[in-house]
């Protein structure tokens, strides 16, 4: 059986080897340009537009002819990856385009999976879908385990910013004047439920790694996989990754860059962590 794997682009996965896979864009929007989130778009470029831009900005989520877009009737169905629902209609759209091509293409399926996260643990969770398609397990197994599995997964983040995250009711605007002065940093997670929640402040990059990664082993953190996806701040990403291989020098660590859509809520000097920790 051959299936896709179809993720926004929240994942900041844009590319796979050994499995069909897609990535759908999110958009940043301004009253003056789009940015669509994808590897055209510079997002280094985007940042510096956005600190100089006094308007307003938001995300849009990929609409169904997107989904729709990305999907292939040559093959037997496709697991799609989404932002969670609490956060964007990316859900919402993924699920009825489904619907609409699965109506379309009798004997294919499509299971989406709302990740109730972003960023680096969406992104875990399309690499174990590659491992478990490659592993040649049948659909109901693949979704299945799936679901077993990001029960396993967690998200962190630090930010020195959360003005656009204010801006679009991701978190109180109280909450978001306390991040940056006098070098506060706001280290949160995503919840059960797909929201963001604020965990602790604390005053300096040092000591919001260190209390990243204490974090990380509060959640159950053993020495798995962890993925740090950046934004530009690969110093603090690099300090992390230090911190968990002195503990387990055998962990596989993956840095990236961040993309537009977690570029834009996490801002400059963000970064966010998916990580293997206990079952939730």
């Amino acid at each position: 059986m051959n299936y896709k794997i179809v993720s926004d682009s929240s994942s900041d996965i844009f590319a796979m080897e050994g499995v069909p896979y897609a990535s759908v864009p999110l958009k940043i929007i301004t009253d003056e340009k789009e940015y669509v989130d994808n590897t055209e778009l510079s997002v280094d470029e985007m940042i510096a537009d956005l600190r100089k831009y006094k308007g307003t900005s938001k995300s849009s989520c990929p609409n169904m002819e997107d989904w729709n877009g990305a999907f292939d009737s040559s093959l037997d169905g496709a697991f799609c990856v989404t932002i969670t629902r609490n956060l964007s209609g990316s859900y919402n759209s993924a699920c009825l385009a489904g619907e609409d091509f699965c109506e379309e293409n009798p004997g294919k399926r499509i299971f989406v999976v709302d990740t109730l996260t972003a960023g680096p643990e969406c992104a875990l969770i399309v690499e174990r879908l590659a491992q478990l398609i490659s592993s040649g397990l049948e659909f109901d197994e693949i979704r299945e385990a799936i679901c077993e599995y990001k029960k396993e997964t967690h998200l962190l983040f630090c930010l020195e910013s959360l003005r656009n995250l204010a801006n679009n009711g991701r978190v109180s605007h109280a909450v978001a004047k306390m991040a940056g002065i006098l070098g506060i940093r706001v280290v949160g997670k995503a919840s059960e439920e797909g929201t963001l929640e604020i965990e602790s402040k604390v005053r300096g990059a040092e000591k919001a790694i260190n209390e990243m990664y204490s974090r990380m082993k509060i959640y159950g953190y053993r020495g798995g996989r962890v993925r740090i996806h950046q934004c530009q701040n690969p110093e603090g990403a690099e300090s992390l990754c230090r911190l968990i291989r002195d503990e387990y020098p055998e962990a596989a660590v993956i840095i990236e860059k961040t993309g537009a859509l977690c570029s834009f809520y996490a801002e400059a000097g963000g970064f966010l962590v998916g990580f293997e920790g206990a079952k939730r």
